[in-house]
């Protein structure tokens, strides 16, 4: 029996997530499995990846084909390193210990990028909502001030008009005496 890591769609239209599975590569996308190992989620900033790593390793060491995006994801997460650090082990190329800090090496070299990304997005967002801001503060002074304009036209017309009633007041004084 051919057996695959592979990913089954979940969610809804144009908001999929996915689950990886190991099943039979006979068995239909959305069909029977053997074991659910992880969730992927692609619709996240970064994606987010919940993967059993433990059972993941287990599976590629009895020989469970992953497709190519779930080697993708256990790249990304360390799996295949994983294995292949414990195949050097095994040959007798290195000692779990050299084996081990190359792991944990990597591990905090990943994590590091990974904040490094998150950070960058929130201050990405900060950024833009203080750009927002600042824009926003430039429209409300401009209609603040075409108020005021508009607001001292028309005192200046109503002044005018109640000079020119007021002239006419006068000029009407002096005809009736």
């Amino acid at each position: 029996m051919a057996v695959k890591i592979r990913l089954q769609r979940h969610g809804k239209k144009n908001f999929a997530f996915f689950h990886i599975v190991v099943a039979d590569s006979r068995s239909p996308r959305d069909g029977r499995y053997i074991e659910q190992i992880g969730s992927y989620n692609p619709n996240t900033n970064p994606a987010t990846i919940n993967l059993d790593s433990e059972k993941a390793l287990a599976w590629v060491k009895v020989g469970a084909q992953p497709t190519l995006v779930c080697r993708r994801i256990l790249s990304y997460e360390g799996v295949l390193l994983r294995h292949h650090l414990d195949g050097g082990v095994a040959k007798g190329a290195l000692t779990q210990e050299q084996a081990d800090a190359k792991w944990n090496a990597w591990k905090a070299e990943k994590d590091a990028k990974l904040e490094a990304k998150k950070s960058g997005l929130k201050n990405a967002a900060i950024e833009a909502k203080k750009l927002a801001h600042a824009e926003e503060a430039k429209v409300n002074a401009a209609r603040a001030e075409a108020i005021a304009k508009k607001a001292q036209e028309l005192a200046a017309a109503q002044a005018a008009a109640e000079a020119e009633a007021a002239a006419e007041t006068v000029e009407e004084t002096p005809a009736e005496a």
